[in-house]
């Protein structure tokens, strides 16, 4: 990005047109909250491992029932017995996981914000039934809240 110079201005003009921010703090008007699992050492149903269309189904229901709303989604197998990725794209934000069968490990990431409402009970219903379907013996977790 580059600055252009202007005299009659104390602001300087950015090659685009829009001006430059101050290094002050933004209020943020989307409040949110991140649900972020290492979960180590899995014992649920090992279907939600390995196959993609079942964990999708899941994972869609999952959202419904914690009161959230499903935009679009994809899961990938990587083969026969291995592992998913898969992604479930909110209106209020994302669920993002990935599954190691081998390991008996999987990460979870459930992200939530809105300007109108806080849906930080709707995260954690979320999370909480994802936690309940894979068991873990060993959940790492991680909370951010987003201001």
């Amino acid at each position: 990005m580059r600055v252009l110079p202007h005299t009659d201005s104390p602001t300087p003009v950015v090659a685009s047109g829009a001006t430059l921010r101050s290094a002050h703090a933004v209020a943020r008007m989307a409040p949110g909250l991140h649900l972020i699992g290492d979960l180590y050492g899995c014992r649920g149903d090992t279907r939600l491992m390995t196959d993609a269309a079942t964990l999708e189904a899941f994972c869609k229901q999952a959202v419904a029932d914690a009161g959230l709303t499903t935009v679009g989604s994809l899961f990938h197998s990587f083969g026969e017995g291995e592992g998913v990725t898969g992604a479930v794209v909110l209106a209020e934000s994302h669920l993002a996981l990935h599954t190691w069968p081998e390991d008996n490990y999987v990460t979870l990431d459930v992200y939530v914000c809105s300007y109108t409402n806080d849906n930080s009970a709707k995260a954690e219903r979320l999370f909480d039934a994802l936690m309940q379907a894979f068991q873990p013996a060993d959940p790492h977790l991680h909370r951010v809240v987003r201001a």
